[in-house]
């Protein structure tokens, strides 16, 4: 048999009909609806984050997020849209267009170290994670809460006030969260560049291990079944 599908059906029901063979026609339906159907996209996970995501002062094969797409092995697409020195705003601001390109089942939001380093009220940085967890859900993603914390210098009251922002976020909108990317990180020196602030190539199998879990539950309710680390 040759010639595009639609035209053997062309032909087959008017030789049905010249032949009065209209039974043939009438289960004719049932063999459309038994053709197999395209195979389902991988999900697309997207990643909003600043220079620890973004694999600062090391090989960008080295960062967690890398090492995440390595260890899904093509079993879903990994859109690291982190940058170096990115902010909440700046992440609002960039967001919306990324979801139109992208399309993400889900949306990693690791946002907030440098708008706590500039001091930035931590009423505008709820407001711009917030503007940045609707969008998302709006687009029809799942958002994943990756938390940070800022240098004790800060002051006790404002660390507080800042980190509180993840976990008043996660309870208002019930999302996943990770409440320190950098555990088991960010006090061991041999894990921390010069700077103290951020991770070595060392580090990263760490940070993707503190993410994996929460991550690994969204990906599962997106028909994903991943292998364990």
């Amino acid at each position: 048999m040759t010639g595009f599908p639609g035209d053997w059906v062309r032909t087959f029901l008017g030789r049905m009909a010249r032949g009065g063979r209209w039974l043939a026609v009438l289960a004719l339906p049932l063999w459309l609806v038994a053709l197999p159907a395209a195979a389902d996209e991988p999900p697309v996970v997207l990643v909003m984050g600043d220079s620890l995501s973004a694999a600062y002062g090391i090989e960008a094969q080295q960062g967690w997020v890398s090492l995440l797409q390595q260890r899904l092995g093509g079993k879903a697409e990994v859109v690291n849209a982190s940058i170096s020195g990115e902010t909440s705003s700046g992440g609002a601001n960039r967001l919306p267009d990324l979801l139109g390109q992208h399309e993400p089942d889900i949306v990693l939001l690791e946002l907030g170290g440098n708008d706590g380093l500039r001091g930035l009220p931590p009423a505008q940085f709820e407001a711009n994670m917030a503007d940045m967890i609707e969008v998302s859900q709006e687009a029809g993603a799942e958002v994943l809460l990756l938390g940070i914390d800022i240098p004790p210098n800060y002051g006790q009251a404002y660390r507080d006030a800042f980190t509180g922002v993840y976990e008043r976020l996660a309870d208002d909108y019930d999302l996943p969260l990770v409440p320190f990317l950098l555990d088991n990180v960010a006090l061991e020196d041999e894990l921390m560049q010069d700077d103290g602030i951020h991770p070595t190539a060392e580090a990263q199998p760490h940070i993707l291990e503190n993410v994996w879990p929460q991550l690994a539950t969204l990906l599962k309710r997106n028909g994903l079944q991943p292998a364990e680390n």
